[in-house]
């Protein structure tokens, strides 16, 4: 009998049919990377590779139930939140991740794959992972048009900067915020070709990198939740947060270069890609 040796990351997110998002996508990315999987599901969907249909949102009791079953048979050495569905669910888990402080957190919980919320249900599950979740998280991941979203959810004047908004997630306890899709700054932008954008990853002391990467043409699925659960396999693994983001960010750009289409709708990235580049034809 062979002990357990990889490391495990419990990943809380929607149940996604065409494994394009969601917990089937990041157990393939936990897999490829050399950790193993566990899955809490938070939502049902109906759907393909070009759209969700309809979703099922999962009781927060079981949610709570099936992550707690889970906890108290292993250790986990990281905990990735993604795409949430109600007030309730946020309260549930991040009470469950109260108990876990020593374990990294990604919190990635923003998804385009759920249907969009009303603006009052929106705003209360914005709120509810803002006071939550960011406190407990050791890395916010989210898009710079999410970043301003959530940021509404404060602001009382105009609109500020990203590192004013990501100043006020830092003061909440969050340890790092990477803003995806950012403008490349004017020194990169001389040399950048067109179409690149960055991902900017902030400390408490402020902006520690600044990525410039090609956009690729897509369209794609999944993008951002490879990244997110790229980061966490790598700090499970023992890397540094910085470490973490500049290996995954690596590590999703060759997913999208060899991204399949699985049928009529749009690009998955291939989380296999590093493995499958060896196997005879």
């Amino acid at each position: 009998m062979q002990i357990q040796t990889s490391p495990l990351i419990l990943s809380f997110g929607a149940a996604d049919p065409a494994g394009a998002t969601g917990v089937h996508a990041d157990l393939a990315v936990f897999s490829a990377l050399a950790c193993t999987g566990l899955a809490t599901t938070t939502a049902l969907l109906i759907g393909d590779s070009a759209r969700i249909e309809d979703v099922q949102e999962v009781d927060p009791d079981w949610v709570s139930d099936q992550a707690r079953v889970l906890l108290e048979d292993l250790t986990v050495a990281a905990f990735k939140v993604g795409a949430l569905t109600s007030v309730e669910q946020v309260a549930a888990i991040a009470e469950i991740l109260s108990d876990y402080p020593d374990a990294p957190l990604i919190v990635d919980p923003f998804s385009s794959r759920l249907p969009a919320l009303g603006d009052d249900e929106a705003e209360e599950l914005m709120i509810a992972v803002r006071q939550l979740l960011v406190p407990q998280a050791t890395l916010l991941m989210l898009s710079q048009v999410e970043l301003g979203r959530l940021a509404e959810t404060w602001r009382e004047g105009a609109e500020d900067s990203i590192e004013s908004d990501v100043e006020h997630l830092l003061a909440l306890g969050c340890e790092f915020v990477l803003v995806t899709g950012t403008n490349v700054s004017p020194a990169q932008g001389e040399n950048s070709a067109p179409n690149t954008l960055a991902n900017t990853l902030f400390g408490a002391d402020g902006m520690i990198s600044h990525d410039a990467w090609q956009h690729m043409p897509g369209p794609f699925i999944g993008a951002g939740g490879t990244l997110s659960a790229a980061i966490a396999a790598f700090m499970a693994r023992g890397a540094s947060a910085v470490d973490a983001v500049a290996s995954a960010q690596e590590y999703t750009v060759g997913a999208l270069a060899h991204a399949q289409r699985y049928g009529m709708g749009k690009l998955v990235p291939n989380r296999f890609f590093h493995l499958q580049q060896n196997l005879p034809t």
